[in-house]
């Protein structure tokens, strides 16, 4: 979910009928779930890099037929691969591949349906949360992020219109660990204010960007605050200081940490030692969950109408972005896009009520879950899809 933008920032229409999210954000890899090394953040300032992005070149989409409104576009320099020629915005766009575009199984937050599923490329549904006898007492369910654990048991989920984050045990399908207040914020000793995407890590805590608390904390089992980024109140993008409402924390394998700050579009990564890699912006009217993929380059979503997602270098240069204004590739407030190993991208669109599979080279969809634009509770229907995780073959025995 996402706090309602600042007036500098052009107000989002939220469709009829959906409740405005307070903030939303993260697919995480599996791979993401590496510790973070607990050390203190008032590290010296390092390696800063604020270069802004560069334009987006029109000659390079003029070389092979298109214009920026087909809705891929390539950034001067950037290789050939990621312009497509395949506009996917219009009549003639390929319908989506149905079955074996990806290797594993998708954990989806279905926000709007108050539920988790797991499905498979086959769009089989294989396990879905809640069931009777699964909540405490007198509580809901409405996650907006999950997480698969490292060790494939539990599933970690964030709540932020219930203040809280949920550990889930897979066999039973029972919550059994919780921290925050239910339907309370605050800044104190156990509150939270808008917690997202909740990441269980290979050491059994778990980090979440604490958004309007403006922090990202990293909470032990027993539920102390072992490392904090940021500090509450301090709402402005000082890194290693201070960050302006984040909304992503995504762990990196080398133990650092990739943070997305909803206020001036930017996206900060730290070394294990809290030591700033680099602090781009990218250009996006709402930055949404930024991960990193294989070459070290930035995705985020743009969590807009219309949507898009956009890659850029560690120095802030557009590679490529994919954002059609119309047609059945457009996106409607898109909150988290993971790259993949083979250069695609799985990403939630959430009020277009789907999980894609995208080929940002060609602006491909290859794969559904959900009816575009149609929500729903029955087989291939979702509402509101704010969260998805990749999870690798095996990584749940049984399963």
């Amino acid at each position: 979910m996402k706090p309602e933008p600042r007036a500098r920032l052009r107000p989002m229409a939220h469709p009829v009928g959906h409740r405005p999210r307070p903030r939303r954000t993260s697919l995480a890899a599996g791979a993401a779930a590496v510790g973070v090394v607990l050390l203190s953040v008032t590290v010296a300032l390092a390696g800063r890099q604020t270069a802004p992005p560069a334009p987006t070149s029109s000659t390079a989409l003029a070389s092979l037929g298109l214009a920026p409104s087909d809705g891929v576009a390539a950034a001067a320099g950037s290789p050939t691969p990621f312009v497509s020629s395949v506009p996917s915005n219009g009549a003639a766009s390929p319908a989506p591949l149905s079955h074996g575009a990806f290797a594993g199984d998708l954990l989806i937050a279905d926000r709007g349906n108050d539920r988790l599923l797991i499905v498979n490329s086959q769009e089989q549904i294989l396990w879905r949360f809640p069931v009777a006898g699964s909540l405490p007492a007198g509580q809901g369910f409405s996650a907006d992020d999950a997480f698969l654990s490292p060790d494939g048991r539990t599933i970690m989920a964030s709540e932020e219109l219930h203040q809280v984050l949920v550990r889930i045990d897979i066999a039973t399908k029972r919550i059994t660990w919780q921290y925050g207040h239910y339907g309370r914020t605050g800044a104190g000793t156990g509150f939270l204010n808008t917690p997202d995407d909740a990441y269980p890590l290979a050491n059994g805590n778990v980090t979440v960007a604490d958004i309007k608390n403006c922090r990202i904390l990293e909470i032990a089992p027993d539920k102390r605050i072992v490392r904090t980024w940021g500090h509450v109140g301090v709402c402005r993008d000082a890194p290693p200081f201070s960050y302006d409402e984040p909304n992503g924390d995504t762990p990196l394998a080398d133990g650092g940490i990739l943070i997305t700050e909803i206020r001036g579009s930017r996206v900060v990564r730290l070394d294990a030692a809290g030591m700033v890699v680099f602090d781009i912006h990218v250009p996006t009217l709402y930055p949404s969950d930024a991960q990193l993929d294989p070459h070290g380059n930035v995705v985020v979503a743009d969590y807009s109408n219309p949507g898009a997602v956009v890659a850029v270098s560690p120095t802030g240069h557009l590679l490529w972005r994919y954002g059609p204004a119309s047609g059945p590739g457009r996106l409607d407030h898109p909150s988290l896009a993971v790259p993949l190993a083979d250069g695609t991208i799985v990403l939630n669109d959430d009020f277009r009520n789907r999980v894609i599979l995208l080929n940002p080279g060609t602006g491909r969809i290859l794969w559904q879950y959900g009816r575009t634009g149609i929500a729903g509770r029955g087989p291939d229907r979702l509402n509101i899809p704010d969260g998805v995780n990749l999870i690798p073959p095996g990584a749940i025995q049984g399963l």
